[in-house]
Order: structure tokens, then sequence, then C-alpha cells
């Protein structure tokens, strides 16, 4: 039996391997009903002040006057990248190619162009990013990823995406700057990135090989630089979660700001 003081001791072990999460098993309190096949449905979350009256539509964002009709910093060759029925993406801009400090808004496809929610800081991997990731070094993989699976340490704050609660969440150590990781897990939005999407963020299934990396996720943030995660703060991470909606496809776009605008 893995006692939960050696399960962290395995989970610390393998954000230095393959990101800032993966390898740990899913934990008993996966939620029933997520396979690989794809999440349970589940309901909405419960209404909440201000929220929207119709299950099912995602938290309200914060639209600029006049809603673009492309996502601003996109070139045509991401964009391409974007599925056609992606109707929110995370767009996540690194500072330089080699920084670990980005940016990251939440964008609503409108009938009239695409509603933009506030700029949030973020950071991304220590060594910054990478065309072709491979695990263990240092950098956040460049690319267009969907956005089906969350978890945490912490309860379910309302999600609309399939929730997987369990101590294999906890996050022990220090990061690169001597901060401390704790809580870094509390939310956590997994990056289809080397992953079966539909399954715990903990599943350590790897599509591409070990050697590619994974375990790449959405976190709160730790006040430094990643393994190769995209971090925000916690009340970000809260308010991303209620947002995304699996009936809008959600999807990630991530890099430094030069890639994005091929």
């Amino acid at each position: 039996m893995i006692t939960p003081r050696r399960r962290a001791a395995l989970l610390a072990a393998s954000l230095l391997l393959t990101g800032c999460g993966g390898g740990a098993a899913a934990t008993p309190e996966h939620r029933p009903g997520a396979t690989a096949a794809g999440p349970p449905e589940r309901p909405g979350p419960p209404e909440r002040p201000g929220a929207p009256a119709t299950p099912g539509t995602p938290a309200p964002v914060v639209s600029v006057e006049a809603a673009p009709r492309g996502i601003p910093g996109l070139g045509t060759k991401t964009l391409a990248a974007v599925p056609d029925d992606a109707a929110q993406v995370v767009v996540v801009t690194g500072r330089g190619r080699d920084s670990p400090l980005s940016t990251v808004v939440l964008y609503r496809r409108a009938e009239a162009g695409w509603q933009a929610g506030e700029p949030w800081p973020a950071h991304n991997a220590l060594h910054g990013w990478s065309d072709h990731h491979r695990g263990g070094d240092l950098r956040s993989p460049i690319g267009v990823y969907g956005l089906t699976d969350a978890g945490g340490l912490l309860r379910d704050p309302g999600t609309r995406l399939s929730y997987d609660r369990g101590t294999g969440f906890t996050s022990p150590g220090t990061g690169f700057e001597g901060e401390s990781l704790r809580g870094s897990f509390d939310y956590v939005i997994a990056i289809d990135y080397n992953r079966e999407p539909g399954t715990s963020p903990l599943d350590w299934t790897r599509p591409l090989g070990a050697e590619r990396g994974g375990g790449i996720w959405l976190h709160v943030d730790h006040g430094g630089p990643t393994h190769g995660c995209v971090s925000i703060a916690e009340q970000h991470m809260k308010e991303l979660l209620l947002a995304l909606d699996p009936a809008l496809h959600p999807v990630v776009v991530m890099g430094d700001h030069a890639s994005l605008a091929r």
C-alpha cells in the first residue's frame, strides 16, 4: 500500500521528469464514470449571482468594445490550427522564446467576432518554449491543445469539465526560486498535450511516448517558473474553471509571441 507521504514523494520526482504534473496514478476519488472514452455527462454548476440563467452557458467575459474577427496576436498558421468548432480559446502568450513570463487571455467566439476577457499574468516553463517539447527540457510546448479535464486537491468549484479530486494533487517541495509549491495543484486543468483526453489529469498514458514529456497543466501560480506548465493566480484558475464549457470545445493556444504570430 502506498502511503500519502510516499505518493507525495513520487509526485515530486515526476515533476522533474515529465512536466508540472503527471506520473502519479489516478486517485480513488476520481469521479465515477470518467473514462478514456470521454468525461461523464454532468449538469452545469449551481446558479451564482450574476451568472447566466441558462444551464451550460459559460460565465461572462469582459469584452472589448469592438470584437475583432480574428484573435489578436495569432498569425495565419496559428489560427488555422484552431478547430472550427472551438468557441472558447485560452491564449497563453509568452514574453519571449526563452522567458518564463507570459499572459493568459480567455476569448469567446461571438457573432460579431472574438470577445476577450481580462489579461492575467502567468508563468510558463523556466527556459521558455519549444516546438518539440521533450521531458525534462524545462520548456513549455508550443501549439494548440484541447482542454477537456480538470482536477485538484480542493473540491470541485463548479466546473463543467470532468473533475478529479484527490491527494494525488499534493505538490510538495520548492520551486526554482525557492518558493513553496504548496497549493499549486489545488486546481488544475489538463492541457491535452501527449495525454488521453477524457481521463484524470493524473493519468500516465503518453501517446507520443514518455520521452516527449507530459503532465502539462494550467494550475495555481506559486510565484516562479514551472517545469512545463502554465500557472495563474488561484482566483483566475477558479474563474477559468467556471467559464470553460465542453459544449464550446475549449482549446488553449500557447507559445511565445513571435511563434504565435506566424
